[in-house]
């Protein structure tokens, strides 16, 4: 049996969740967002000292080094195919229990307590919408393209913020200076603010930074799923922070884009 799921519709009540002060997000059952991260500092500070900080910088220069436009083009041709293994949800969400992301400054906890938590979070707080629970226990079944199984790409080729090829590196990604030793930096073809896109072409059309938000969105859509267009979404800009966080590359998106980025705004 297939469950066809509508197009969810954003009403008042999700708009003024996500208009309200992350700091007093309070959910449902009385679940209350901290204040500082496991290391007890702010979320997302990369630059503050901690035992992880080495390790996410290094991550993010070798990242920004080599996520070039031709190596995503090359890795969506090689995993497009889906042709690796096949498992259940279940057993792919086990498998992530080996692995701690090295971009995240915040956890260094197993991927899979990481999904349990988001999908409960999620539940409390949004009980009517089945979709988003589901979103939230799959958005990082990606990762295991770091088992043996997928192939064991490397972590940078894997994790991180994520962030369009193919045009300029907006200054608002995460340790930016290191994109200048990106072969696309110097190219005037991909250099550029719009590079080989257009205005409002949609971020469907763009091509993204290689890792596990793009692969999952790519095994859902082939597996002909029946999330909605806003969970794909969700799937594979989660990781995309110059957008969500910063308001960059908004010049890129098309309407549908900017609905379903509402819904984006809602699951982080």
């Amino acid at each position: 049996m297939t469950i066809i799921i509508e197009q969810p519709q954003f009403d008042a009540a999700a708009e003024r969740k996500v208009a309200g002060d992350p700091a007093e997000l309070v959910l449902d059952g009385g679940f209350t967002v901290p204040d500082s991260n496991a290391f007890g500092h702010t979320f997302r500070d990369y630059d503050a000292e901690s035992e992880r900080k080495k390790t996410v910088e290094e991550f993010y220069r070798v990242n920004h080094i080599n996520q070039t436009y031709e190596f995503v083009q090359r890795m969506r041709d090689a995993y497009g195919r889906l042709d690796k293994t096949e498992m259940s949800i279940w057993e792919c969400i086990e498998l992530l229990n080996e692995f701690i992301d090295d971009s995240d400054p915040d956890l260094d906890m197993p991927q899979i307590e990481h999904l349990l938590q988001t999908a409960e979070a999620i539940r409390k707080d949004y009980p009517d919408e089945d979709w988003l629970h589901l979103t939230g226990l799959i958005h990082d079944l990606g990762k295991v393209l770091l088992h043996p199984s997928f192939g064991e790409l490397p972590q940078w080729a894997v994790v991180g913020d994520t962030f369009p090829v193919g045009c300029a590196f907006d200054e608002c990604n995460v340790h930016f200076k290191y994109f200048k030793e990106n072969p696309d930096y110097h190219n005037p073809e991909f250099n550029t603010k719009f590079g080989v896109y257009s205005e409002g072409c949609g971020l469907d059309n763009v091509l993204m930074s290689w890792g596990h938000d793009d692969y999952m969105c790519l095994v859902a859509k082939e597996n002909k799923t029946t999330l909605p267009s806003a969970g794909l979404f969700i799937i594979r800009y989660h990781s995309f922070y110059p957008l969500h966080k910063h308001g960059a590359y908004m010049h890129l998106m098309n309407e549908e884009d900017k609905e379903n980025l509402k819904w984006l705004h809602v699951f982080k």
